[in-house]
Protein backbone atom coordinates (compact mmCIF):
# COMPACT_ATOMS: atom_id res chain seq x y z
CA UNK A 1 0.00 0.00 0.00
CA UNK A 2 1.14 3.49 -1.08
CA UNK A 3 0.02 4.79 1.92
CA UNK A 4 1.87 3.07 4.48
CA UNK A 5 5.02 1.95 2.19
CA UNK A 6 4.17 -2.01 3.34
CA UNK A 7 1.71 -3.76 1.03
CA UNK A 8 -0.78 -3.94 4.06
CA UNK A 9 -2.25 -1.28 6.12
CA UNK A 10 -0.63 -1.17 9.26
CA UNK A 11 -1.98 -0.11 12.62
CA UNK A 12 1.04 2.35 13.59
CA UNK A 13 0.77 4.33 9.90
CA UNK A 14 -3.27 4.67 10.81
CA UNK A 15 -2.81 5.80 14.29
CA UNK A 16 -0.05 8.67 12.92
CA UNK A 17 -1.95 9.60 9.91
CA UNK A 18 -4.72 10.59 12.31
CA UNK A 19 -2.92 11.69 15.43
CA UNK A 20 0.16 12.89 13.62
CA UNK A 21 2.73 10.54 15.92
CA UNK A 22 2.48 7.39 17.95
CA UNK A 23 0.08 7.15 20.65
CA UNK A 24 1.86 5.06 23.38
CA UNK A 25 -1.00 2.26 25.46
CA UNK A 26 -1.09 1.70 28.80
CA UNK A 27 -2.63 -1.44 29.64
CA UNK A 28 -5.31 -1.35 33.16
CA UNK A 29 -6.38 -4.29 34.83
CA UNK A 30 -8.85 -3.20 36.97
CA UNK A 31 -9.73 -6.68 38.69
CA UNK A 32 -12.51 -7.45 36.33
CA UNK A 33 -13.52 -11.56 35.17
CA UNK A 34 -15.36 -12.97 32.13
CA UNK A 35 -19.17 -14.85 32.47
CA UNK A 36 -17.20 -17.77 31.34
CA UNK A 37 -15.16 -18.11 34.60
CA UNK A 38 -17.92 -16.54 36.94
CA UNK A 39 -20.47 -18.98 36.45
CA UNK A 40 -22.46 -16.79 34.41
CA UNK A 41 -21.93 -18.85 31.72
CA UNK A 42 -19.58 -20.92 32.13
CA UNK A 43 -16.56 -21.74 34.48
CA UNK A 44 -12.81 -21.95 33.84
CA UNK A 45 -12.36 -19.59 31.32
CA UNK A 46 -11.40 -19.59 28.16
CA UNK A 47 -8.92 -23.24 27.44
CA UNK A 48 -6.02 -21.15 26.64
CA UNK A 49 -5.86 -18.30 28.29
CA UNK A 50 -3.49 -17.21 31.17
CA UNK A 51 -3.87 -13.62 31.26
CA UNK A 52 -0.49 -13.20 33.37
CA UNK A 53 0.98 -14.35 29.42
CA UNK A 54 0.05 -10.93 28.26
CA UNK A 55 -0.33 -9.04 31.31
CA UNK A 56 2.38 -6.00 31.39
CA UNK A 57 4.49 -6.09 35.01
CA UNK A 58 2.96 -2.49 35.79
CA UNK A 59 -0.33 -3.59 35.80
CA UNK A 60 -1.96 -3.94 39.51
CA UNK A 61 -5.42 -4.44 40.45
CA UNK A 62 -5.24 -3.28 43.50
CA UNK A 63 -3.90 0.38 42.59
CA UNK A 64 -6.33 2.44 41.40
CA UNK A 65 -6.43 3.90 37.87
CA UNK A 66 -5.02 6.96 37.96
CA UNK A 67 -2.13 4.91 39.56
CA UNK A 68 -1.50 2.99 36.93
CA UNK A 69 -1.70 5.21 34.32
CA UNK A 70 0.88 7.06 36.51
CA UNK A 71 3.27 3.86 36.58
CA UNK A 72 2.72 3.05 33.32
CA UNK A 73 3.83 6.54 31.59
CA UNK A 74 6.63 6.29 34.04
CA UNK A 75 7.44 3.17 32.76
CA UNK A 76 7.26 4.11 29.04
CA UNK A 77 8.61 7.60 29.18
CA UNK A 78 11.80 5.69 29.70
CA UNK A 79 12.43 4.75 26.49
CA UNK A 80 10.43 7.41 25.03
CA UNK A 81 8.91 10.70 25.12
CA UNK A 82 5.28 10.32 23.80
CA UNK A 83 2.82 13.18 24.23
CA UNK A 84 -0.75 11.53 24.49
CA UNK A 85 -1.57 7.70 25.64
CA UNK A 86 -4.70 5.37 25.17
CA UNK A 87 -5.58 3.84 28.43
CA UNK A 88 -6.06 0.18 27.68
CA UNK A 89 -8.51 -1.90 29.38
CA UNK A 90 -6.94 -5.12 29.03
CA UNK A 91 -7.30 -7.74 31.08
CA UNK A 92 -10.47 -9.97 30.49
CA UNK A 93 -13.50 -8.70 30.39
CA UNK A 94 -13.64 -4.85 30.42
CA UNK A 95 -17.52 -4.50 29.85
CA UNK A 96 -18.28 -7.39 32.18
CA UNK A 97 -19.71 -5.05 34.94
CA UNK A 98 -22.74 -2.25 35.53
CA UNK A 99 -23.33 0.50 33.84
CA UNK A 100 -22.56 3.03 36.34
CA UNK A 101 -19.39 1.73 37.43
CA UNK A 102 -18.22 1.44 33.63
CA UNK A 103 -18.78 5.41 33.37
CA UNK A 104 -16.78 6.03 36.72
CA UNK A 105 -13.82 4.04 35.51
CA UNK A 106 -13.72 5.06 32.18
CA UNK A 107 -14.26 9.12 32.94
CA UNK A 108 -11.83 8.72 35.42
CA UNK A 109 -9.28 7.36 33.14
CA UNK A 110 -9.65 10.16 30.58
CA UNK A 111 -9.82 12.58 32.98
CA UNK A 112 -5.83 11.99 33.52
CA UNK A 113 -3.51 14.27 31.77
CA UNK A 114 -2.46 13.09 28.34
CA UNK A 115 -4.77 10.21 28.00
CA UNK A 116 -6.54 10.99 24.79
CA UNK A 117 -8.68 8.13 24.30
CA UNK A 118 -9.85 4.52 25.96
CA UNK A 119 -9.10 1.01 24.17
CA UNK A 120 -11.45 -1.58 26.05
CA UNK A 121 -10.88 -4.94 25.32
CA UNK A 122 -13.93 -7.49 26.12
CA UNK A 123 -16.51 -10.17 23.88
CA UNK A 124 -19.12 -9.80 21.90
CA UNK A 125 -21.83 -10.92 24.40
CA UNK A 126 -21.10 -8.36 27.13
CA UNK A 127 -22.11 -4.86 25.59
CA UNK A 128 -25.28 -3.51 25.76
CA UNK A 129 -27.29 -0.85 23.55
CA UNK A 130 -27.17 1.82 26.70
CA UNK A 131 -23.13 1.10 26.78
CA UNK A 132 -22.65 1.66 23.28
CA UNK A 133 -24.71 5.05 23.76
CA UNK A 134 -22.14 6.07 26.15
CA UNK A 135 -19.31 5.42 24.38
CA UNK A 136 -20.71 6.51 21.04
CA UNK A 137 -21.07 10.04 23.24
CA UNK A 138 -17.54 10.01 24.53
CA UNK A 139 -16.54 9.42 21.03
CA UNK A 140 -17.82 12.91 20.24
CA UNK A 141 -14.20 13.98 22.02
CA UNK A 142 -11.70 11.17 22.53
CA UNK A 143 -10.74 8.37 20.47
CA UNK A 144 -13.09 5.50 21.86
CA UNK A 145 -11.81 1.30 20.50
CA UNK A 146 -13.89 -1.60 21.54
CA UNK A 147 -11.82 -4.34 20.83
CA UNK A 148 -13.85 -8.02 20.67
CA UNK A 149 -12.34 -10.94 20.76
CA UNK A 150 -13.58 -13.36 18.58
CA UNK A 151 -10.94 -15.48 18.41
CA UNK A 152 -12.43 -18.10 15.64
CA UNK A 153 -15.26 -17.64 12.74
CA UNK A 154 -16.18 -21.73 13.65
CA UNK A 155 -18.96 -22.35 16.15
CA UNK A 156 -17.03 -26.07 16.58
CA UNK A 157 -14.01 -24.40 17.88
CA UNK A 158 -15.41 -21.59 20.04
CA UNK A 159 -17.37 -24.69 21.73
CA UNK A 160 -14.33 -26.31 21.86
CA UNK A 161 -12.97 -23.90 23.92
CA UNK A 162 -15.00 -22.49 26.12
CA UNK A 163 -15.75 -19.32 24.42
CA UNK A 164 -19.47 -19.67 25.89
CA UNK A 165 -20.69 -17.21 22.58
CA UNK A 166 -21.02 -17.94 19.17
CA UNK A 167 -19.83 -16.11 15.61
CA UNK A 168 -23.08 -15.20 15.67
CA UNK A 169 -22.53 -13.28 18.55
CA UNK A 170 -19.69 -11.15 17.34
CA UNK A 171 -21.94 -10.80 14.07
CA UNK A 172 -24.30 -9.35 16.10
CA UNK A 173 -21.95 -7.04 18.24
CA UNK A 174 -20.66 -5.60 15.41
CA UNK A 175 -23.60 -4.65 14.15
CA UNK A 176 -25.25 -2.71 17.00
CA UNK A 177 -21.54 -0.95 17.50
CA UNK A 178 -21.28 0.29 13.62
CA UNK A 179 -22.08 3.72 12.55
CA UNK A 180 -21.32 5.38 16.23
CA UNK A 181 -18.29 6.81 15.92
CA UNK A 182 -16.60 3.67 17.76
CA UNK A 183 -13.24 2.14 16.60
CA UNK A 184 -13.79 -1.20 15.99
CA UNK A 185 -11.69 -3.87 16.36
CA UNK A 186 -11.52 -8.06 16.61
CA UNK A 187 -9.13 -9.72 17.64
CA UNK A 188 -8.20 -14.01 16.22
CA UNK A 189 -6.02 -16.56 17.29
CA UNK A 190 -4.64 -18.65 14.37
CA UNK A 191 -4.43 -22.35 14.74
CA UNK A 192 -6.93 -23.31 17.32
CA UNK A 193 -7.28 -27.14 17.12
CA UNK A 194 -8.88 -28.58 14.48
CA UNK A 195 -8.80 -25.77 12.22
CA UNK A 196 -7.46 -26.88 8.55
CA UNK A 197 -5.76 -24.36 6.31
CA UNK A 198 -8.80 -23.52 4.23
CA UNK A 199 -10.97 -22.65 7.36
CA UNK A 200 -7.84 -20.31 8.79
CA UNK A 201 -7.68 -18.48 5.10
CA UNK A 202 -11.87 -18.40 5.29
CA UNK A 203 -11.81 -16.47 8.69
CA UNK A 204 -9.84 -13.23 6.83
CA UNK A 205 -13.43 -13.24 4.45
CA UNK A 206 -15.80 -13.56 6.81
CA UNK A 207 -14.10 -11.30 9.03
CA UNK A 208 -13.72 -9.28 6.55
CA UNK A 209 -17.58 -9.07 6.31
CA UNK A 210 -17.75 -7.07 9.81
CA UNK A 211 -17.88 -3.89 10.44
CA UNK A 212 -14.52 -3.89 11.76
CA UNK A 213 -11.50 -1.06 11.55
CA UNK A 214 -8.54 -2.87 12.68
CA UNK A 215 -7.19 -6.95 13.43
CA UNK A 216 -4.99 -8.40 15.78
CA UNK A 217 -4.02 -11.95 15.46
CA UNK A 218 -1.36 -13.47 17.06
CA UNK A 219 -0.32 -17.96 16.57
CA UNK A 220 -1.98 -20.32 19.25
CA UNK A 221 0.59 -21.09 22.21
CA UNK A 222 0.51 -23.14 24.86
CA UNK A 223 1.25 -21.59 27.84
CA UNK A 224 1.46 -22.95 31.50
CA UNK A 225 -1.62 -22.84 33.98
CA UNK A 226 -4.73 -23.54 31.25
CA UNK A 227 -6.33 -26.06 30.51
CA UNK A 228 -5.11 -26.14 26.64
CA UNK A 229 -1.34 -26.99 28.41
CA UNK A 230 -3.56 -30.10 30.22
CA UNK A 231 -4.82 -31.42 27.40
CA UNK A 232 -1.41 -30.66 25.41
CA UNK A 233 0.51 -32.45 27.53
CA UNK A 234 -2.63 -35.46 27.29
CA UNK A 235 -3.05 -35.25 23.72
CA UNK A 236 -0.33 -33.55 21.71
CA UNK A 237 -1.12 -35.17 18.43
CA UNK A 238 -4.46 -32.62 18.39
CA UNK A 239 -2.57 -30.04 18.28
CA UNK A 240 -1.00 -28.86 14.87
CA UNK A 241 1.49 -25.71 16.28
CA UNK A 242 2.59 -23.66 13.59
CA UNK A 243 6.46 -23.36 13.03
CA UNK A 244 7.41 -19.46 12.19
CA UNK A 245 8.49 -20.73 8.76
CA UNK A 246 4.58 -22.31 8.19
CA UNK A 247 3.12 -19.43 10.25
CA UNK A 248 4.73 -16.40 8.17
CA UNK A 249 3.42 -18.11 4.94
CA UNK A 250 0.00 -18.98 5.79
CA UNK A 251 -0.60 -15.24 6.57
CA UNK A 252 0.96 -13.95 4.23
CA UNK A 253 -1.63 -15.79 1.91
CA UNK A 254 -3.95 -14.78 4.59
CA UNK A 255 -3.54 -10.97 4.30
CA UNK A 256 -4.94 -11.51 0.75
CA UNK A 257 -7.90 -12.13 1.55
CA UNK A 258 -8.30 -9.37 3.94
CA UNK A 259 -10.43 -6.62 3.06
CA UNK A 260 -8.05 -4.16 2.14
CA UNK A 261 -9.10 -0.91 4.28
CA UNK A 262 -8.71 -2.98 7.54
CA UNK A 263 -5.72 -2.17 9.75
CA UNK A 264 -3.81 -4.45 11.28
CA UNK A 265 -2.80 -3.73 14.97
CA UNK A 266 -0.75 -7.43 15.24
CA UNK A 267 0.65 -10.53 13.64
CA UNK A 268 1.85 -12.34 16.41
CA UNK A 269 2.51 -12.23 20.08
CA UNK A 270 5.40 -13.39 22.93
CA UNK A 271 4.45 -15.14 25.79
CA UNK A 272 6.44 -14.82 28.36
CA UNK A 273 9.56 -17.45 27.83
CA UNK A 274 8.80 -18.78 31.93
CA UNK A 275 5.47 -19.60 30.85
CA UNK A 276 5.94 -20.42 27.32
CA UNK A 277 5.19 -24.50 26.72
CA UNK A 278 5.04 -24.62 22.71
CA UNK A 279 5.82 -23.39 20.21
CA UNK A 280 9.34 -22.03 20.81
CA UNK A 281 10.35 -20.18 18.16
CA UNK A 282 13.95 -19.37 19.14
CA UNK A 283 12.43 -16.51 20.87
CA UNK A 284 11.79 -14.42 17.98
CA UNK A 285 10.91 -10.97 18.35
CA UNK A 286 7.25 -9.54 16.59
CA UNK A 287 9.43 -7.30 14.97
CA UNK A 288 11.22 -10.10 13.53
CA UNK A 289 7.91 -11.69 12.33
CA UNK A 290 6.86 -8.46 10.89
CA UNK A 291 10.35 -8.23 8.41
CA UNK A 292 9.24 -12.08 7.58
CA UNK A 293 6.21 -11.53 6.68
CA UNK A 294 6.99 -8.45 4.72
CA UNK A 295 9.66 -10.05 2.58
CA UNK A 296 7.65 -13.25 2.10
CA UNK A 297 4.76 -10.87 0.98
CA UNK A 298 7.04 -9.34 -1.44
CA UNK A 299 8.19 -12.56 -2.48
CA UNK A 300 4.95 -14.06 -3.47
CA UNK A 301 3.66 -10.46 -4.86
CA UNK A 302 0.98 -10.82 -2.88
CA UNK A 303 -0.82 -7.54 -0.68
CA UNK A 304 -3.65 -6.67 1.43
CA UNK A 305 -6.78 -7.71 -0.36
CA UNK A 306 -5.42 -9.29 -3.56
CA UNK A 307 -7.94 -11.90 -3.74
CA UNK A 308 -10.56 -9.82 -1.24
CA UNK A 309 -14.24 -10.16 -3.02
CA UNK A 310 -17.48 -7.46 -2.45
Amino acid sequence: MQITGKRYLDYSSFIKLNFGERVQKISLDVGFTCPNRDGSKGYGGCTYCNNNSFNPGYCEPEKSITQQLEKGISFFSKRHKYKNYFAYFQAYTNTFSDIESLKKMYDEALAFPQVIGLVIGTRPDCISDELIDYLSFLSKKHFISLEFGVESTLNKTLLAINRCHTFEDSITAYENCANKGIHLGAHLIIGLPGETRAELLNHATEISKLPIDSLKMHHLQIVKQTVMAVQYKRNPENFDLFTSEDYIDLISDFIGFLRPDISIERFASEAPYDLLIAPKWNQMKNFEVVAKIDQKLAEKNTWQGKYYKE
